[in-house]
């Protein structure tokens, strides 16, 4: 391990590299120093863990927790209008992907139960009806279309609503205000106005619930006299985000990505049983969930490295999983790859709740969009595509596309 490598001073953000790999200062950095010093803008000493093996450890240690109310949120990129923070953040209610045991056990066990491999295959068929007839909508436009639109975007936005509950004509209130909210540099006073209408439609929701419970997670959840409705909304609005961000973002830049690498798109067309493997290496491969933090608790070695307490460390899974160190030839995309422990979800007690949910309506979506668009191709040049580097998921703004024939 050298200890020559350049400490950064805030986190490397620029796909310098191409769309789809790590930021090349991340991954010179993995290379050298996979726990390293991080200089935060506002002067915090942190770190920065870019190795799979010490991602992976950090992942599973409860000390290092995920609470944001234990000291300062120290925010690694610039952010223009947002002032430095001066105190801890206070707790959301609900929102048990920021609390530790025993806060999040107590929470995500009112969920364990919704989310079960066997009851989402048994959502499978129906989910793929759901992709199947957003397709007929696509087909029936006259290309080019943005397939962000018509496309991966609405089809696990139709899901979660209907999962939760959400009418799912509303979705102008939630997909709207949840892009405002993951803007990076957002100012403040409009991150916060876009989340407060979230929660207040969400809160009434869920008042709604409680007197007048459904067949849906949300109802089931409002029948727990020991769940606020605060907490009821704080769950609701991270199972809403959560559950349409980022699997529509895994359709659309996939896609992209199949597109930009012909001799693989060719090849999963040509062998359709080789989707499960090729969904899973596409979530290796792109990541778009990357960033995700932590604060040390006490002092702990990681890496060879003392992280001190009070730390606030920043975990980079995209780096993790394109570490060379546990994939071959990892900025590769290889759909035949056996790409299982990847981290895309996370590991630990904070690994993705819907991940198997994920993994079939990835399953789904790219089944029917290559079946029945043969000629599927982006209707710009690559380099036009409006890449998601000011989000906080990874994407695409847009991706325009084209065909000339389609197929049932």
């Amino acid at each position: 391990m050298s200890e020559t490598a350049a400490i950064p001073h805030g986190l490397p953000m620029e796909r310098d590299a191409g769309p789809f790999d790590p930021p090349r200062q991340i991954t010179r950095l993995r290379e050298a120093r996979p726990v390293s010093p991080l200089v935060f803008p506002d002067g915090h000493q942190g770190w920065l863990v870019t190795g799979y093996d010490a991602v992976r450890q950090l992942l599973a240690d409860t000390r290092f927790s995920s609470r944001q109310d234990l000291g300062i949120v120290h925010v690694p990129y610039e952010t223009p209008g947002m002032p430095a923070a001066t105190e801890p953040s206070p707790q959301v209610p609900g929102l048990f992907v920021a609390m530790d045991p025993p806060d999040h056990t107590r929470l995500r066990r009112k969920l364990t139960g919704a989310f079960t491999v066997r009851r989402m295959k048994q959502l499978e068929e129906h989910i793929v009806d759901i992709a199947e007839r957003q397709l007929d909508e696509m087909a029936r436009l006259a290309p080019p279309v943005d397939l962000v639109k018509e496309f991966a975007l609405p089809v696990p936005s139709l899901v979660i609503c209907e999962l939760l509950g959400v009418p799912y004509q509303d979705r102008e209130n939630f997909q709207v205000n949840s892009a405002k909210f993951l803007v990076k540099d957002q100012q403040l006073d409009e991150k916060m106005a876009a989340y407060g209408a979230m929660t207040a439609y969400l809160a009434e929701l869920v008042m709604r619930k409680r007197a007048e419970p459904g067949e849906d997670i949300l109802s089931d959840l409002a029948r727990h006299d020991d769940l606020t409705i605060e907490e009821l909304t704080g769950i609701a609005f991270l199972l809403l985000l959560a559950g349409h961000e980022t699997t529509a973002n895994m359709l659309a830049l996939g896609t992209f990505a199949l597109l930009e690498h012909p001799e693989q798109l060719a090849e999963l067309r040509a062998a359709p049983d080789l989707l499960p493997d090729a969904v899973e290496e596409l979530m290796r491969y792109l990541s778009v969930a990357d960033i995700f933090y932590r604060y040390a608790t006490e002092d702990i070695e990681l890496g060879g490295e003392t992280i001190g307490k009070g730390s606030t460390v920043v975990v980079s899974l995209l780096a993790a999983n394109h570490d060379p160190q546990r994939f071959d030839h990892p900025d590769t995309l290889d759909i035949r790859r056996k790409a299982r422990g990847h981290l895309s979800f996370g590991h630990g007690i904070h690994q993705c709740l819907g991940q198997q949910l994920a993994r079939i309506e990835m399953r789904a979506g790219f089944d029917g969009l290559l079946r029945r668009f043969p000629t599927l191709q982006l209707a710009v040049p690559a380099d036009e595509v409006k890449l998601r580097t000011d989000m906080n998921i990874y994407g695409v703004h847009e991706l325009p596309v084209t065909w000339t024939e389609t197929t049932r």
